[in-house]
């Protein structure tokens, strides 16, 4: 025996948007990277300096989607932080 339905119907009351309540939307801009747009800054191992700003503070490496590396300079950036770990120039983890 079928049981009485009711009839499907929109559901109105959710929330949607940020004018009801829901996420805000926002512009994402696209982050350039720094070494596609100088061309003289180069990726060393030796150079403690700029791999200190690609990790945190905890030693970990930045991911490109918040540093904008593009994925060329990203795998680069990754092979060099880690070879300045192995020499000690750059710490595996902080204190």
């Amino acid at each position: 025996m079928p049981r009485d339905r009711k009839p499907m119907t929109k559901r109105t009351d959710r929330k949607r948007g940020p004018r009801r309540g829901g996420a805000r939307s926002f512009v994402l801009r696209k982050k350039k990277c720094r070494f596609c747009t100088d061309k003289n800054l180069k990726i060393s191992h030796l150079d403690q300096q700029l791999l200190r700003r690609l990790t945190t503070e905890r030693g970990k490496i930045i991911p490109s989607r918040f540093s904008g590396t593009c994925a060329k300079h990203q795998r680069k950036v990754s092979k060099a932080i880690k070879r300045a770990r192995n020499i000690g120039l750059v710490p595996f983890l902080a204190e």
